[in-house]
């Protein structure tokens, strides 16, 4: 076993540095007397001074936050890709524990034991996912003597296999969906019960969760091929094939009820998230409580749930996932046992910290609320702003964070967080980056505030999803609480319009910014060089052999902009833009850690935040985002922008799962030619033309780079005059 070593506790001024990171636990104005006792009792039972977190990212700066508030010591661990990640200095204690890939480090269960061993750690916080909902990993803790802060290892083992847990749901009265959870896993014998039970079909993994290897099969014709994908990410998740067939209902909300138990035979429910709007089967924005729902169904989706956590003996924090449909029938899905990502949410109507309430109950504790006493209050919204782009299919992404600036938070305000400027989404690992939630009295306020907040999220340096949450969130649907899974694919297209030229106003505040950067340039030339009589010392638009009117050519989209500046002698500047003459002035200040344009186009003042890197200028403000780019000149550009024309390229950094083709195959476009995996996702990518295959690049087990050549085609005839 490779050996763990530590880090050395971090200085104090250090880790304040990162406690100015917003972030809120619980809106205090909701806490009763009898709260705020229970909030700072001391522990009893088995006494927990000291928890080792067994994950990385937000949910393990958040599980620290709540041991700070307890006084209980916090121990990390960190794989190489994570040795200068927030989480690690957030921390009392890290401990090193392997190379970056998670199965070498985050899912090695040893390792992580050794880490709680070495450092006296009386308890382990899993989190969710890793190791979270493993089996074997809780029996381990439990046999070396640690505290798993997680329900009893036959929960997980009960509720992780979907087709027991379905039996145990029937049998416990809790209303189950149509499908086949037997134990024959032939590919015929699964066909044929997919056409039992009648198309459309949703093929599931037998454990696990987060939409891996879940697939929705609507004809019979793609059955096989839907089965053979799903099966290999549920190996690669996993390491279990195994699969059961569901009715499949068409537009159905997913709801689920966060439910709570204790060693003592105690369980409770804190009302239902609404997670309904998805995309690759994974949730992206969350609400609790669900809209719509009737008190007396509210009432009944959290006895039902009550009634799965006793019946496998619950202890700790769980969820219980329901489908419903548009009559509000509910059907049993699956139960998670662990701490949800969206569990905030439900924190903030209830006002409870569940993270505490897992140490408590840890440690022996009863609940610390009975069911009368959690009462629900206001609407809470949980927005995931992750490193994607959307108008690729929401292909995950890699990269640094070149700026990050977030809202401000406050009572009705939280950003959980794992990252910082300057910090990367790694290829290894999810590619979340934040968790914005809001709290507000009721949904529409709540809603205003989540829009409010998304358009103080500015991210630079990789595709974020904050613009497509703005749109969804402002959707009529949305906003009507008119929520189900099918919610994307539905409005896809008003969700995901397309790009739209920018408005000739932002033009002219891109060209602001640019003039007056390159004025700061040359008046910092002017006093490093005393040089007053250099032609380079003037920013005027006075230099030698330049008259007081210039042309800047920006690139909008795939469009150049020409713009006419003239240089006023009262500061202003006058720009053309095609037909349209534009009056413009202002200037750039900084606040905080970002630099702002306030200028007037025509007599309309605004305020926006300005950001330029390299050729990119970005502008950020209440009507939105924007990003303008400065063109190169050809003779600079060494690589065509069009990239390779005759093949199929690699949309990011993976590993080949799959290959499906070889030299000399005859394919059509559309047609499967290999299977990635990378930000622990499984992608096909598929032909972009009909051809014959040239040469293959890669082989399966290889790790190939964003934007290389998978695959060569033979060149047509067609292809030959073109480039003649």
């Amino acid at each position: 076993m490779a050996a763990v070593s530590a880090v050395p506790v971090l200085l104090l001024a250090e880790r304040n540095r990162w406690q100015r990171i917003p972030c809120l636990l619980l809106p205090p104005r909701r806490w009763t007397w009898k709260q705020r006792t229970m909030k700072y009792a001391t522990t009893t039972g088995r006494n927990i001074t000291k928890v080792l977190i067994a994950n990385r990212g937000e949910i393990a700066c958040r599980v620290m936050r709540t041991a700070k508030k307890m006084g209980i010591q916090s121990v990390a661990v960190y794989s190489e890709a994570d040795r200068n990640s927030m989480h690690v200095e957030m921390a009392d204690e890290a401990y090193f524990i392997g190379p970056a890939p998670s199965q070498q480090s985050y899912l090695h269960m040893e390792k992580i034991i050794q880490a709680a061993k070495i450092s006296a750690a009386q308890a382990v916080h899993p989190g969710y996912g890793f190791l979270s909902e493993n089996v074997d990993f809780a029996e381990l803790c439990k046999q070396e003597g640690i505290i798993f802060i997680g329900p009893p290892s036959s929960a997980i083992r009960d509720m992780g296999i979907k087709s027991t847990s379905k039996s145990i749901m029937a049998a416990a009265g809790v209303p189950v969906v149509e499908g086949y959870h037997g134990k024959d896993q032939a590919d015929q014998c699964l066909k044929e019960h997919a056409g039992r039970i009648g198309y459309p079909v949703m093929i599931k993994a037998i454990r696990g969760g987060g939409g891996k290897g879940m697939r929705i099969v609507r004809a019979e014709k793609e059955f096989q091929e839907q089965l053979e994908s799903a099966r290999r990410e549920a190996t690669k998740s996993f390491s279990d094939d195994a699969m059961l067939i569901e009715k499949f209902v068409d537009t159905p909300r997913h709801v689920e009820v966060q439910v709570f138990g204790d060693h003592h035979g105690n369980a409770v429910y804190l009302f239902e998230r609404d997670c309904s709007v998805q995309r690759r089967h994974q949730k992206i924005i969350e609400e609790a409580p669900g809209p719509g729902i009737k008190p007396e169904v509210r009432k009944k989706l959290g006895e039902a749930a009550v009634r799965a956590a006793k019946a496998v003996n619950y202890v700790g924090a769980g969820t219980v996932e329901f489908i419903m449909d548009s009559k509000h029938n509910f059907y049993f899905m699956e139960m998670n046992t662990r701490l949800q990502v969206e569990h905030p949410v439900t924190e903030m109507i209830t006002g409870t910290d569940l993270v505490e309430w897992q140490l408590r109950v840890a440690a022996g504790e009863k609940i610390p609320l009975s069911q009368e006493e959690i009462t629900l209050q206001g609407h809470s919204f949980e927005a995931r702003i992750y490193a994607e782009d959307p108008n690729n299919n929401f292909m995950p992404g890699a990269g640094p964070l070149v700026h990050l600036s977030t809202p401000q938070a406050d009572l009705s305000t939280r950003i959980e967080t794992g990252v910082r400027q300057g910090d990367e989404v790694s290829v290894h690992y999810d590619p979340m980056i934040a968790k914005l939630v809001v709290w507000a009295a009721d949904r529409q306020a709540a809603l205003t505030k989540l829009r409010y907040s998304l358009r103080q999220y500015n991210i630079v340096g990789l595709h974020t999803n904050i613009d497509f949450l703005l749109s969804l969130a402002g959707h009529p649907e949305f906003e009507a609480g008119n929520v189900h899974t099918d919610f994307i694919p539905q409005h896809r297209r008003e969700l995901l319009p397309s790009r739209r030229a920018a408005a000739k106003e932002f033009l002219c505040q891109a060209a602001l910014g640019l003039i007056l950067r390159e004025k700061t340039m040359t008046d910092v030339f002017k006093l490093q060089t005393q040089d007053h009589y250099s032609p380079f010392a003037s920013s005027s638009g006075r230099r030698l052999n330049i008259s007081y009117t210039r042309n800047i050519t920006l690139r909008d989209g795939q469009n150049n902009v020409a713009i006419a500046v003239t240089y006023n002698h009262d500061g202003s500047y006058g720009m053309q833009i095609d037909d349209k003459a534009f009056q413009v002035l202002g200037d750039v200040y900084n606040e905080g850690n970002c630099s702002y344009l306030k200028c007037s186009v025509n007599g309309v003042a605004s305020k926006t935040k300005l950001i330029i890197l390299e050729n990119t200028i970005y502008l950020f403000s209440m009507e939105g985002s924007i990003q303008i780019d400065i063109p190169v000149p050809k003779y600079l550009s060494s690589v065509s922008s069009k990239g390779t024309q005759g093949g199929a390229l690699a949309p990011m950094t993976g590993t080949i799962e799959k290959v499906f083709v070889k030299a000399g195959d005859k394919v059509k476009a559309g047609d499967s030619l290999m299977v990635m995996i990378a930000m622990k996702m499984e992608h096909t990518i598929k032909a972009p033309k009909s051809g014959t295959i040239k040469k293959v690049f890669y082989k399966e087990g290889s790790q190939a780079n964003r934007h290389s050549p998978l695959v060569k085609f033979e060149e047509e005839e067609s292809d030959k005059r073109e480039t003649e």
